[in-house]
């Protein structure tokens, strides 16, 4: 194919965060974005033969307008990751996410994107208390966080009895869904036992909320299901948080001091996660299409990645700016009393 890209890749692993080794690319010279890809896909595992030998074709996304910056190899293969500081550092820096705890919108299943009308519960404020007592032999220096109501109070729990104040990033703020804002995710949820170690949320809820998945059946199903082009009106809000992540991560970086704290959304936690280590949210999307008849397929989108109520992940950023994973969505403290040292 004149020049596209062509793929082989080798499926070597079945589960929800990791599939696939690439064995061998081609590319031309010079290429020029967007072009078609062409996926060619053998499995080597002999269940598996729902994908053998299946090829796809797909147009690469156009780029990011609004010169909203995006780190390592969403365009280009041959990057990894590159500096998420706008300048060297004096000194390595150790970076601590922490998601919300749960909100009235998350218990009532509503969509929240950027809405200030969801706010924690009363489990929300105990899974807050349990991430506090779990970070309590940690050292921070500043704390960071989302101005909206469900992370800023998180913060307040998290920082209560320190001497600096909170600082408030709109830069953490979650994507702004419009108007899938405040209606239902298309369900009622129930929950009994919300959590083990004895905290109940009570049973059936029953929400007046409009269902999102009847008033918007295209909209909605993007969004659930092809997040990353998900727009309204030409405005992609996954697209950019990758920009509002990049922000955040060079704005906390500059700061002084060598270990942070960060309070924010699942979703942006998701961009920060992925521009850390150089992922756009196109190959996700890639990755799906190889998969499309997969019943789980979904999962290897935006949503490939996800961060539980409370849960805490943690970042290594050396002098260069570069980062390196060192936890991801840690949850144990929710289930017992522990404090974690890292």
């Amino acid at each position: 194919m004149g020049g596209g890209l062509t793929l082989t890749t080798t499926i070597t692993h079945l589960g929800f965060y990791s599939i696939g080794d690439f064995t061998r690319i081609s590319k031309p010279q010079n290429p020029v974005y967007p072009k078609r890809f062409r996926v060619q896909s053998t499995s080597s595992i002999p269940d598996l033969s729902i994908i053998t030998e299946m090829k796809v074709f797909i147009f690469l996304t156009e780029k990011i307008g609004d010169g909203l910056p995006l780190t390592g190899g969403a365009w280009d293969f041959r990057k990894a990751t590159i500096s998420l500081a706008p300048h060297p550092l004096a000194s390595p820096k150790k970076v601590t996410l922490v998601r919300h705890g749960l909100s009235s919108w998350n218990l009532e299943s509503r969509v929240q994107g950027s809405s200030d009308d969801s706010v924690l519960t009363d489990t929300g404020v105990k899974q807050a208390e349990r991430c506090r007592e779990a970070l309590s032999n940690m050292h921070f220096d500043r704390c960071f966080s989302s101005p909206i109501s469900r992370a800023r109070s998180t913060a307040e729990i998290l920082w209560r009895g320190r001497e600096d104040p909170v600082i408030y990033l709109d830069s953490l703020k979650e994507a702004h869904l419009f108007f899938l804002e405040g209606m239902k995710n298309g369900q009622f949820l129930s929950q009994k036992n919300f959590m083990r170690g004895g905290i109940s949320e009570g049973s059936q809820l029953h929400l007046e909320a409009e269902d999102a998945k009847e008033r918007f059946p295209k909209e909605y199903n993007t969004w659930r299901e092809d997040p990353v082009n998900f727009n309204v009106n030409g405005v992609y809000p996954i697209r950019r948080l990758w920009g509002s992540a990049a922000d955040a991560w060079s704005q906390i970086l500059s700061t002084t001091g060598e270990s942070f704290l960060v309070v924010t959304h699942k979703s942006i936690l998701r961009a920060l996660v992925c521009t850390a280590l150089g992922l756009g949210p196109e190959r996700y999307a890639l990755m799906a299409v190889c998969l499309r008849n997969i019943s789980n397929f979904r999962y290897w989108k935006f949503r490939a990645i996800d961060v539980n109520n409370g849960g805490i992940s943690v970042f290594n950023v050396n002098k260069k700016g570069e980062a390196m994973l060192q936890s991801l969505n840690m949850t144990a403290h929710m289930y017992g009393d522990l404090t974690y040292v890292f």
